[in-house]
Order: C-alpha cells, then sequence, then structure tokens
C-alpha cells in the first residue's frame, strides 16, 4: 500500500489491490439498477403499448421527454456528489440514501392506475420521471465510486468487468425472471398463451424485484470503501464554473459522451425491441423463446464483460471498443435477414450482437476514469462526478432518442396490438436490426478520435505518480 498525502488542494492517494469481495459487493449495486434499467429497457414500451393502453407515438413521447428532462440532472448531480463530504465519503452515501425511494418508484411505474387516458398519460410521465431522477441519484454516484476505489487504471477495467457482470446478473433477474414473474402473478396464461391479467402480473413482480434492488444496494453500501480522498469542490458559482470549464475543454470526455449517446440508443432500441420482434415476428405463444434468448444473451454478457480486462490489457481500451462495436453492428445488421422460421439464425445472430455489445459498457465507463485522470493531468484538478455523469447522462439521452424513434417508426408501420399487418411487421424487423446497426456504426466511427490510447494513459499515470510524490516531499519538508 502506498500512501501519499498532499497539502491544499491536492489529491490524497491510496494504491492497493481491490480484493474479490469487495468487487462483488461493488458488482451488486449495478445489478440493482439493471434490475429497474432492464426492466424499463425492455419491457416498458411495450407495456405502456400492449397493457397500460397508451397509443405508440405518445408512448414515445412519454420516454422523450422523460429522458431529455432528466439528463440534465445528471450533470448537476455529479457536482452534488463532488461537493458532499459525509464523514470522508461523496459517493457511498447517495446509494444508501436513494436505496427505498428507488424500489417504490419501480413500483409505481408499472402500476396501471384506474384514471381516463389524458390521466394516464400524465401518470406515465410523472413516474417515469420520478424513476429516472431517483436512478440519477443513485447511479452517477454509483459510477463515480468505481474512480474513488482505487487510482489504478487497471485495477479499474477489472472493476468495471465485474460491474457489468453485475449488471447482467440483474438483466437475468428482470429480463428473464420478469417473463415467468408476470405470467405467475397475472393468474397464468389462457389458451392462446396470453397473460391472463397482466397489470396485475407487473405490479406484483414489481414488488418482489423493488425489494431485491434494496438488498443489493445496500450490499454495496457496507461492501465497499472510498480511498481516494480529493478535497470538496469549491462550493458557490466560481466553482461551478470552473467545474464545467474544465469539463468542456476536456475533449475525451466530449468524444465518450457522444459515443455512449450512439451506442446506448442502439442497446435501447435492440432490446425494446426483442420483445416485439420474438413474439409478433417470430411466433412464441408461451414466452419460453423470449425467455431463452434472454438467458442466452445475458450469460454471453457476463462471459464477454469478463473478457473485457484481459483484451483491453493487451490490445487497449481504443482498439478493443471500436473492434466490438463493429462485430456487433454488422451481426445486429444480417438479423433483418433471417427468417421468422430460423429460430437457431435469430439465435445465433442475437449472440453473436451481444457479444461485442456487452463489452461496451465496462470498456467506456473505464475510460471515463481514464478521461478524470486527463483532467486531472490537465487542470490539477478532478471532479469524479461531475465526468462519471457523463454515463447515466448518455444512457437516458440514448434511451430517450430510442423510444422516440421506436414509437414514430412503430406508428408510421401502423402498429396495433390488437391486429397485426404486414406494414408493422416490416416496422419490427427494421427496428430490431438495420436501424439499430446503423447507430454502433456511427459510433465506432466518433471513437477513432479518442485521444487517450494505451501509450498516452501510461504517460499521464507516470506523470500524475511523479506530481503525487513531488507533493509528498514538500509536505514532509513542510
Amino acid at each position: 500500500m502506498e500512501l501519499n498525502k498532499t497539502n491544499g488542494a491536492a489529491q490524497i492517494t491510496v494504491s492497493e489491490h481491490i480484493s474479490i469481495f469487495e468487487k462483488i459487493a461493488y458488482s451488486f449495486g449495478d445489478t440493482a439498477a439493471n434490475i429497474t434499467w432492464r426492466a424499463v429497457t425492455t419491457f416498458l414500451l411495450i407495456f405502456y403499448t400492449d397493457v397500460y393502453g397508451l397509443k405508440p407515438e405518445d408512448a414515445a413521447f412519454v420516454l422523450l421527454v422523460t429522458r431529455l428532462f432528466d439528463g440534465i440532472t445528471d450533470v448537476i448531480m455529479g457536482m452534488i456528489c463532488d461537493r458532499t463530504n459525509y464523514h470522508g465519503n461523496k459517493f457511498r452515501p447517495w446509494i444508501l440514501w436513494s436505496a427505498i425511494p428507488f424500489g417504490l418508484i419501480l413500483i409505481a411505474t408499472f402500476t396501471v392506475p384506474d384514471l381516463s387516458y389524458n390521466g394516464k398519460l400524465v401518470y406515465a410521465l410523472v413516474t417515469y420521471c420520478t424513476l429516472t431522477l431517483v436512478y440519477t441519484i443513485n447511479n452517477v454516484p454509483y459510477s463515480s465510486l468505481m474512480s474513488a476505489m482505487t487510482s489504478d487504471p487497471k485495477e479499474r477495467t477489472s472493476i468495471s468487468s465485474f460491474r457489468f457482470a453485475g449488471a447482467y446478473f440483474g438483466g437475468l433477474i428482470s429480463q428473464v425472471g420478469l417473463i415467468y414473474l408476470v405470467a405467475y402473478f397475472g393468474g397464468g396464461r389462457n389458451a392462446s398463451g396470453e397473460v391472463i391479467n397482466k397489470a396485475a402480473g407487473y405490479q406484483h413482480s414489481m414488488y418482489l424485484l423493488g425489494a431485491l434492488m434494496v438488498v443489493f444496494l445496500l450490499c454495496t453500501y457496507f461492501g465497499t470503501k472510498e480511498r481516494i480522498h480529493t478535497p470538496t469542490s469549491a462550493s458557490g458559482a466560481k466553482g461551478v464554473i470552473s467545474d464545467l470549464k474544465e469539463l468542456v475543454t476536456n475533449k475525451p470526455w466530449w468524444i465518450l459522451l457522444f459515443t455512449a449517446f450512439l451506442y446506448c440508443t442502439y442497446n435501447n432500441i435492440k432490446q425494446s425491441m426483442a420483445a416485439y420482434f420474438i413474439g409478433k415476428y417470430v411466433p412464441d405463444a408461451d414466452g419460453n423463446y423470449l425467455a431463452l434468448y434472454m438467458a442466452c444473451l445475458l450469460i454471453v454478457s457476463v462471459l464477454a464483460s469478463l473478457l473485457v480486462s484481459p483484451l483491453a490489457r493487451r490490445y487497449g481500451k481504443k482498439s478493443t471498443f471500436i473492434a466490438a462495436m463493429l462485430f456487433s453492428g454488422v451481426a445486429t445488421i444480417s438479423l433483418y435477414f433471417v427468417p421468422s422460421t430460423n429460430i437457431q439464425g435469430v439465435f445465433v445472430g442475437g449472440i453473436l450482437s451481444e457479444a461485442g455489445a456487452a463489452m461496451l459498457s465496462p470498456l467506456f465507463f473505464a475510460m471515463l476514469g481514464d478521461a478524470a485522470d486527463y483532467s486531472q493531468y490537465k487542470c490539477g484538478h478532478r471532479a469524479a462526478g461531475l465526468i462519471y455523469s457523463a454515463g447515466t447522462l448518455s444512457m437516458k439521452f440514448g434511451g430517450g432518442a430510442a423510444g422516440f424513434i421506436i414509437g414514430t417508426v412503430l406508428a408510421a408501420h401502423g402498429y396495433d396490438a390488437s391486429h397485426l399487418t404486414s406494414d408493422s411487421i416490416i416496422g419490427i424487423r427494421e427496428l430490431f436490426s438495420i436501424i439499430p446497426g446503423v447507430f454502433i456504426i456511427l459510433s465506432s466511427a466518433l471513437v477513432f478520435f479518442y485521444p487517450l490510447g494505451k501509450q498516452k494513459m501510461e504517460a499521464i499515470a507516470i506523470t500524475l505518480k511523479e506530481r503525487a510524490l513531488k507533493e509528498e516531499q514538500s509536505a514532509s519538508i513542510e
């Protein structure tokens, strides 16, 4: 262990190996977040159109407005984190404080109220807005916590891999488990394979998932430790302006922000359309194909996320990022040409697509840590909370764009849950393959301009260590 103490505005750094136990505890935070996030990205739109009773264009409006409004709060929450000091912690307290509200608002979002159509539209807007707001309060500090656990870039990549293995475990609970939970709590299925009472099924399922979320978040709070203690950012207008100025001049951050927006749009479209594609285009009367498809994708996702660390160490994060995007994009587009009777082809295409896509988020959040190092290298200050706000900011903007695109395309193709036409099937096929494929290919093109390659980051790490050593020597003399 190395302890580098500095005075004034300098950083206090503790560098040490992070135990497997703590990495797993940290990963549980994203297990909790993904119980919500993947339930929302996979089922909320089809819940709104097929259970809640919203028109596709109105559902698209709810998703777009909510995400655009809430995206602003990410930057604000990042600055709040950088100014938090609760018993020496900036990030962990927010995980504790938001745990119970997070579970409660998830239940409310998947509840069908006894209101008029306009009343239900307002209810959907309010509950979804609140859900994404609480998600921000929880997930911006959670994402930022990784940079406070260790200063070692390689350890951060390892923690990020564990994080997203946990994320995919949360997806397994919500994306696969929810299919059977809704049927169980909804009174089973009728002769045609439809859940008898979907509204009750969703609501009661969320009671269980909400409780699980709270337990996982408490595990993260009690099982992790903040070691990198940076001075609390200055309050007031000058402090905020200073942080924002450093952010807007951080070129790697901007590239990562727009890259993540595009790949999050890609992921959200792909995930949201799975329940439409398998069930509407591919026959799936009892939901078993969809559940098996989700399970296969999540297993592949866990394995792929664990490959991120060794691949990034050998080839660098940037090169691995680009290769994963292109591989995933080609596999996704190929799904358009798979006939509905070729179940094996759908599974193979989906698994290959997910194998690349699963690597993107671990790489992205590890690269945000590099962007924080770059900010410290360039400006002498590290506003980790603000920089990591790019994570949830891009996810929300990408989710909003995805929802708007899906709703608009479905409406343009005349989608009606009670009466499917050949034209609406074409729209579903396009949304599951070609349209998201275009977004991920565009995203890969942006990464070519990312300036923090493997050699650059090694040089920055050396410089930061030299600065810390000089500050330590200066402090010992004084």
